[in-house]
Order: structure tokens, then C-alpha cells, then sequence
């Protein structure tokens, strides 16, 4: 009877872990010193509305020669997630000082996507170590009426703080307080520019089973965004559940029907 009872739910099991009720448990991850965090890249879109997204690759920006994609989880490709590895180096507890990124020539046309993409306050989003990072692309500052000013800058330097406990990472974000942006007003042809970043490393006291915690207190959308998004994926999860059961239940009953 318990053979049956446990070959009967394999469909069922199957169905749940397709359908992320049965969540994937990842190995936590712990570091030694100076070994490599990998940053990934994700994806951006305009902050205002966070369900339309496209990979931060379709931006003119640091690409490395070959992309290369990080598998990704259902939920994550619910939540429209297009993880890439960076060219970011980063290493725990390895504090770095405005080290160079890239270097990009951009055409005329490349900046205008940029402009355009500061213009509608578009955000990005980076992971590492499956903490979301999130920052916008630029900078933009309009004053007066008569006359009007309309200027635009792009962040080329980035300044990432992460938070540790032992050998464990708690959070991280990305600032840009300290950083005057690449104006992109008045560009009439190709123009280049110097990608920088530096890395700051933070003792915290904060366990590692309170990191969710910590990660909740810190909100980069406002909540009614966050809380939209986060019913829309639930309520998808529901209907292929419901799915599931109704076709094991309909599968079942025509096997029955057949057999007699």
C-alpha cells in the first residue's frame, strides 16, 4: 500500500517542483577572503513601471566578449529575471578604490538610447550572491519655466557597499552620492567615456538567518509596486496548480474508464 501511495504523488511531486511550490534549495553560499563574488547583470526598465523590463545588455554599456546567462529558476523567469554574468571583479572583503570597468566609444545613435533611457527614469538591477542591487541608469534635472533647462548625466562610476558577517554576505547596494554624472548634453558625434567602480566591504553584527530581514527593510520601489508584482506572480502560481491537479484528476479517471 505504501509503494502505491508513493508512486501515486510522484505526478503530483513532479507538478510542484515544476511549478516552484516546492521550493529549490540552493547551497549557501560562504567565501574566503579574496576569492571572487560573481556580480550578475539583470535587467532594466523604466521605475515607474517595474513589470515592463528588458536585459541590461540591450543598453550601450560593458559587455563582455561572450555573454554568458545564469540558469535560472522558475520563479526567477516569472519575475521576468534575464541574469547575466558581469565583467565586475569583486572580491570578499577585498576593498577596491575607482578601478576602470571599460572603455566605450559610443555613435551618436548609442547615446541617444541613453538619453532617452535617463529620460523615462529607467532603473537597473544587478544580483550578487541573489541580493537584488538596484540603481538608475542616470541622472536628469530639469528647472524653469521660461527659460527652461533640461540637462542629463550617466552614471559611469558606481560605488557598491556590501555588508558581511563572518563568511557570509548580508546585503549590498550600490551608491552614487559621492559621483558627478558624464554629462550627455550637447553631443553632436561619437563620443568616449571611462566606466569606474569601487567595492567597500562592511562588518555587520546581523545574522545570516535575519538577512531577509535586512533586505526587506530596505525598499528601492514603493511598496503598492512591489506588492502588485509580487500578487500577479502568486496568483499565476495558483492557476498552474489548479491546472495540474485537474489534469492528474481527469488522467486518472480516464485510466479507470479504459481499464474496465
Amino acid at each position: 500500500m505504501a509503494l502505491k501511495w508513493n508512486r501515486s504523488l510522484r505526478p503530483i511531486l513532479a507538478w510542484l517542483t515544476l511549478f516552484g511550490a516546492l521550493p529549490l534549495m540552493n547551497a549557501e553560499n560562504r567565501y574566503k577572503p579574496h576569492e571572487h563574488v560573481m556580480l550578475y547583470v539583470n535587467k532594466v526598465g523604466p521605475y515607474h513601471n517595474p513589470q515592463e523590463t528588458y536585459h541590461y545588455y540591450q543598453l550601450p554599456v560593458c559587455t563582455p566578449e561572450e555573454v554568458v546567462h545564469k540558469r535560472l529558476s522558475l520563479g526567477e523567469v516569472l519575475d521576468g529575471d534575464r541574469m547575466a554574468e558581469s565583467t565586475y571583479q569583486i572580491r570578499f572583503q577585498e576593498n577596491v578604490e575607482k578601478l576602470t570597468l571599460c572603455e566605450l566609444k559610443l555613435s551618436l545613435s548609442e547615446v541617444e538610447k541613453l538619453r532617452q533611457a535617463i529620460e523615462e527614469l529607467y532603473y537597473f538591477e544587478f544580483v550578487l550572491d541573489d541580493i537584488p542591487i538596484r540603481g538608475f541608469v542616470g541622472y536628469m534635472e530639469e528647472s524653469g519655466f521660461l527659460p527652461h533647462s533640461h540637462k542629463i548625466g550617466l552614471w559611469t562610476h558606481l560605488d557598491f557597499n556590501i555588508e558581511y558577517n563572518g563568511d557570509r554576505i548580508i546585503f549590498a547596494n550600490v551608491s552614487v552620492k559621492d559621483v558627478k554624472p558624464f554629462s550627455l548634453d550637447d553631443v553632436h558625434g561619437p563620443l568616449s567615456m571611462t566606466h569606474t567602480y569601487s567595492v567597500r566591504w562592511f562588518e555587520t553584527s546581523v545574522a545570516y538567518e535575519r538577512r531577509g530581514d535586512r533586505l526587506r527593510d530596505y525598499s528601492f520601489f514603493p511598496k503598492t509596486l512591489e506588492i502588485h508584482w509580487l500578487s500577479i506572480i502568486n496568483s499565476m502560481v495558483l492557476v498552474f496548480l489548479l491546472m495540474g491537479f485537474v489534469i492528474i484528476i481527469l488522467m486518472r479517471v480516464l485510466k479507470s474508464d479504459l481499464a474496465r
